[in-house]
């Protein structure tokens, strides 16, 4: 009996003394696992450490690396937690603030963060990183709020509680896709120690026509040549679809041995055994590869000396014997952060995720390609914005070649993980639809000729038998659309689709003159008793300058007229002064003098209502006379005035139509 509780004394001892060191025990497990960035390892180890410490300096030491930890692999909101507690304690660590206001913005926090952002700049103003963040603040509800054509749609019948990301289509093909996944069935069975996931594997799809749908996902190897009991993933594939080049992470239990790409050939639908392209012989990551559509430039992202941030982009080109030494992409792509995910699209355009470039928050699609600017060929960077980027973790675009459509993978609001998305950019559609009516009388003008010229060639010539007309537009093209009929002016209106962003509807009102009657001229105004031209009737008479240059062999009568207010030798004089003034404005616009006519009609042709008119003055009817005795019996002041303000006007008549210039 005395034996039989010795040991079980015994027993309890030894736990005691194991329970006794096990904050150390866990926390030298942690350091170990988080420092060769074994994040999820790490978290696992730290979180058991930090309950059973009693230290509260350790404990925060533990919080530090804890919120580093969450932050590295996604958990924003269980960084944010640690962050903030850091701070409260004063943890001394001088860029605390700055990542506190990082997760803040990842968590879309955004009037939080750019407080904090704010303080940071008033202490130093040349603070690049806390500069991109208050952008970042400013610029992702603009986005959301005005997103670009972009339809974007989550894959459903692709997508697990698992982790789906670096889809590529097979040949360009959009039924055939190899993509990365953790899902049941992986060939590993271990899990990532930074992602705490099932080891990736290559994994295909194909896309039933019949069935309009995904069929169920495959391994992408039964021989298990290329996919292992390690960790497989982000490949990019030759035009034809017999290379792929594919990251593979080796490690054991007690070193990782990071990320390396691995080149296999297809031959008869069965791929060869993988084999190592060394690029570098000191760094701990060499992943992410996508190769350019002739083969001869292959992109990947490394962590390696020489790069401008934590993880770079980089390049290398075909040669006889392998790839050549690599090449950073420089520092208007590579950060002080992460840029990762590399595509080269068929035109040209690289396409990459950035965690430090202004975005929306965790990883943003970028796109980077050259423009021509005052002579000089300059590389740009532009984020792709909202429904391409989210306020989550946005990477591995792919685009179909020659199209505005592909996949990417995002961790977004409404994802189970990280997840496949499709996206589709439709076409810009424009459209010129409108009316060709009488100017005078408001009506559409039956059986007129319409002329459609356009930068891109087009060159047509239509009959609108009801007055009505509608057109399909090019994208980046300027039209002239030019109405005409006998009897009538020419009218015309220019219209540009160069540079828009959007589709549009242009709705168009193509007023023909009638050559037969007098035309009105809006807006043209006199101080009482004088013939001076004010600013804004030289504005209105550019009109009439327009129709004159459209209609180069008419000659027109300037008519002036004016009320009965005053004596008729006055408002004669008056009138014809004011005629003339008109005359040499349009002299001045290089209008010929010899198709110009002044005549000072004073008070002795009243205007005749129309129906234009009469729809815009319900006192009036058309026909009405304006003369004095008419105007004199309408009922109220104001009535009175607006007709004698009607009967003030400056007109035009055609009196010929065979003007020649002659030089």
């Amino acid at each position: 009996m005395l034996l039989r509780y010795t040991k079980i004394i015994s027993i309890l001892l030894i736990i005691s003394l194991i329970y006794g060191c096990s904050a150390s025990y866990y926390s030298r497990g942690g350091f170990k696992s988080y420092d060769i960035g074994e994040y999820h390892a790490a978290i696992q180890k730290l979180e058991k450490a930090y309950r059973k410490e009693k230290d509260r300096d350790k404990k925060r030491d533990y919080d530090y690396l804890l919120a580093e930890a969450y932050s590295y692999i996604g958990e924003y909101r269980r960084a944010e937690i640690r962050y903030r507690n850091l701070i409260r304690f004063n943890y001394p660590d001088s860029s605390l603030t700055l990542k506190y206001a990082h997760v803040l913005r990842n968590n879309g926090k955004y009037e939080e963060a750019a407080d904090i952002y704010r303080e940071i700049l008033d202490s130093i103003p040349e603070h690049n990183e806390a500069y991109n963040g208050l952008k970042s603040c400013e610029l992702t509800p603009e986005w959301e709020k005005n997103p670009t054509r972009f339809k974007v749609e989550r894959e459903r019948l692709l997508n697990t509680r698992d982790a789906e990301y670096s889809p590529v289509f097979v040949s360009g093909l959009d039924n055939k896709l190899i993509f990365t996944s953790t899902r049941e069935g992986a060939t590993g069975r271990g899990k990532s120690a930074i992602t705490g996931q099932r080891n990736g594997d290559l994994w295909k799809a194909s896309y039933n026509i019949q069935r309009q749908r995904w069929d169920k996902p495959e391994l992408l190897d039964e021989e298990q040549l290329i996919n292992t009991s390690l960790d497989e993933g982000a490949a990019t594939l030759s035009s034809d679809g017999n290379t792929m080049i594919f990251t593979r992470c080796r490690f054991d239990k007690t070193k990782s041995f990071g990320a390396e790409i691995y080149e296999s050939q297809k031959s008869r639908d069965n791929w060869s055994e993988a084999t190592e392209i060394e690029l570098f012989g000191d760094s701990l990551i060499v992943a992410h590869p996508s190769l350019s559509a002739d083969g001869q430039t292959l992109y990947f992202v490394s962590d390696r000396e020489g790069g401008f941030g934590k993880k770079d982009i980089w390049m290398t080109e075909k040669v006889s014997d392998g790839w050549s030494e690599p090449e950073n992409l420089g520092p208007k792509i590579n950060t002080d952060g992460n840029e990762m995910f590399p595509f080269i699209r068929d035109d040209g355009t690289l396409y990459f995720s950035s965690d430090y470039h202004v975005g929306m928050g965790g990883l943003d699609i970028f796109k980077a390609y050259f423009k021509e600017t005052g002579g000089e060929r300059q590389l740009v960077v532009e984020n792709m914005k909202s429904p391409i980027n989210s306020t989550g973790d946005d990477f591995s675009i792919f685009f179909l070649p020659g199209k505005d459509q592909g996949m990417f993978a995002s961790n977004r609001k409404g994802s189970l993980g990280d997840d496949l998305y499709s996206f589709i950019l439709p076409p810009k559609i424009f459209r010129a639809e409108g009316e060709i009516v009488n100017s005078e009388t408001d009506t559409r003008v039956n059986d007129a000729y319409m002329r459609v010229i356009g930068t891109d060639g087009t060159m047509l010539k239509v009959r609108s038998d009801d007055g009505k007309f509608q057109y399909r537009l090019s994208p980046e093209t300027e039209y002239i659309f030019a109405a005409f009929k006998e009897g009538f002016l020419n009218a015309k209106k220019i219209i540009s689709t160069v540079d828009l962003e959007d589709s549009k509807n242009f709705e168009l009102t193509l007023q023909l003159t009638p050559t037969d009657v007098p035309v009105n001229v809006d807006n043209i105004n006199y101080e009482f008793g004088k013939w001076d031209l004010l600013p804004g009737s030289k504005r209105a008479l550019d009109s009439l300058v327009d129709i004159l240059n459209m209609n180069p062999t008419i000659v027109v009568e300037i008519m002036s007229h004016t009320d009965f207010i005053g004596s008729v030798q006055f408002n004669s004089e008056l009138s014809q002064k004011r005629a003339q003034g008109v005359v040499d404005y349009l002299i001045e616009k290089g209008i010929n003098p010899s198709r110009l006519v002044a005549k000072g009609y004073g008070e002795t042709w009243p205007k005749r209502v129309n129906r234009k008119l009469a729809k815009q003055y319900d006192f009036l009817e058309p026909g009405d006379e304006l003369s004095e005795e008419f105007i004199n019996n309408l009922e109220t002041e104001e009535q009175q005035e607006i007709a004698r303000s009607i009967d003030r006007r400056t007109e035009f008549r055609v009196l010929r139509t065979d003007f020649r210039e002659y030089y």
